[in-house]
């Protein structure tokens, strides 16, 4: 698997120096008569089409830098990069959110639309859905030019946002480049992104919320390089690895469960959550028994476990049987105890079986492994380099254990040496 550092250095292979950017082609008014202004950059033909929309409020402009950076920055090959400056001229102008009739262009999209308030209330979304002559110019642009990945910024909730329809492997990717956590907001009525996302199923759009005040200038080449990173993914997602079959059998996770783990994560890692958050982490496990069935039911049970006497009891989100079977057991939105230090971060893939060899040397259940963690690395963005055994647990940058006792705790179940023999497969797509 390319991670986007590879990514990168191949983009910086195959464009070595920036294109010339187009004249700026006018594709609209504003309500006071400004531009809204477009401009291209690289190949024409170019198979993937990226829009940069550097604001839609004009009260945050800080995208603006994104799009400067970009419009110096070698794109690509393959990729057509749209910039737009502003959405919203006269807002910039005046210092005001909305446009120059007072409506929050962010709220005058078709989709979900709804009326109310006045004009220059906070977000008011205009007499009726796409009311605004900026949202009509923004609407026949991507209704054209259809792009594949839109990037919209806004100011300053430090974030990337996790939006219906979109394709959160790109979002996520984004975040990472940037240092910006991927996160859920509330379905807004009358955006730009859900009207995109909703419109042109197969196509992300996204919002980028950057700090507050001006982008210093390492910001802007941080989040340019981020753009065009996106861009190469998204090239690329012909090709990830496909789901593998899953039968879905989850273990009892309800209230008292979520309580207990909300617990033990306070205990351990400092925070008071259930939830499992943008994982770093695969770590492979084996059972230590041969049947599913009792693998299954100690999951289930919910027992202290007999090491550290704790609830929640141990649990794995997939358990992978010796035909081949890959099961859920649990939502990979939730924590699951399977590694002191690390439950935090990582997903639990546990394998029937009582050795490595044993589970290295079955080539169903081998199979199963590597298709299941390859389809986890792409849907998620893990690295290779972060796919571990659980015996290598202290070794990663993720470990972070509170309980003195515990810091050096670890497991004997896939070495070292079995996981280089593991990580190289994944590496080189074998099955």
């Amino acid at each position: 698997m390319r991670t986007l550092a590879a990514v990168l250095a191949v983009v910086a292979l195959g464009a070595a120096a920036p294109p010339a950017a187009a004249a700026a082609e006018r594709i609209g008014s504003s309500a006071e008569g400004r531009p809204i202004a477009l401009e291209r950059l690289g190949d024409p033909a170019g198979a993937t089409t990226v829009l940069v929309v550097g604001s839609i409020h004009g009260t945050e402009p800080a995208g603006h830098a994104v799009v400067r950076q970009l419009r110096r920055t070698a794109v690509p090959p393959g990729v057509r990069l749209l910039l737009v400056r502003t959405a919203n001229p006269d807002g910039v102008a005046r210092g005001t959110r909305q446009n120059a009739r007072g409506v929050d262009l962010n709220r005058n999209f078709p989709y979900r639309w709804r009326g109310g308030g006045r004009p220059f209330d906070t977000y008011h979304p205009g007499r009726a859905p796409a009311s605004e002559p900026e949202t009509r110019a923004l609407r026949r642009l991507i209704r054209r030019e259809r792009p594949d990945v839109s990037v919209w910024y806004h100011q300053a909730l430090r974030l990337v946002t996790l939006v219906p329809g979109a394709d959160a492997r790109l979002i996520r990717a984004y975040g990472r480049r940037t240092g910006l956590p991927a996160r859920v907001l509330p379905r807004y009525r009358g955006t730009a992104t859900s009207w995109q996302n909703h419109t042109f199923p197969g196509t992300t759009a996204f919002v980028v919320e950057l700090a507050a005040g001006p982008l210093p200038a390492a910001a802007a080449r941080r989040h340019a390089g981020a753009v065009l990173a996106v861009a190469s993914r998204a090239r690329t997602l012909a090709a990830v690895a496909p789901r593998p079959p899953i039968e879905w059998r989850p273990i009892p996770f309800g209230p008292d469960r979520r309580r207990q783990m909300r617990a033990y994560s306070r205990r351990h890692y400092g925070d008071d959550t259930a939830r499992l958050r943008d994982p770093k982490v695969i770590v492979e496990h084996y059972t230590a028994s041969m049947s599913f069935d009792s693998a299954w039911n100690t999951f289930a049970s919910n027992a202290p476990d007999p090491e550290l006497h704790e609830r929640p009891g141990v649990c794995a989100h997939f358990l992978i049987d010796t035909n081949g079977t890959i099961t859920q057991l649990v939502a990979l939105r939730l924590r699951c105890r399977h590694t002191i230090g690390l439950n935090h971060v990582a997903i639990g893939i546990e394998h029937v079986g009582v050795s490595d060899a044993g589970v290295m040397g079955n080539r169903r259940q081998l199979r199963a492994s590597l298709r299941l963690t390859r389809w986890l690395q792409d849907e998620l963005g893990i690295a290779t380099a972060n796919v571990i055994g659980h015996a290598e647990s202290l070794s990663s940058p993720y470990h972070h254990e509170l309980v003195p006792a515990l810091r050096r705790r670890t497991h004997g179940d896939f070495a070292a040496a079995t996981m280089r023999r593991y990580r190289a497969r994944l590496e080189a797509r074998a099955t």
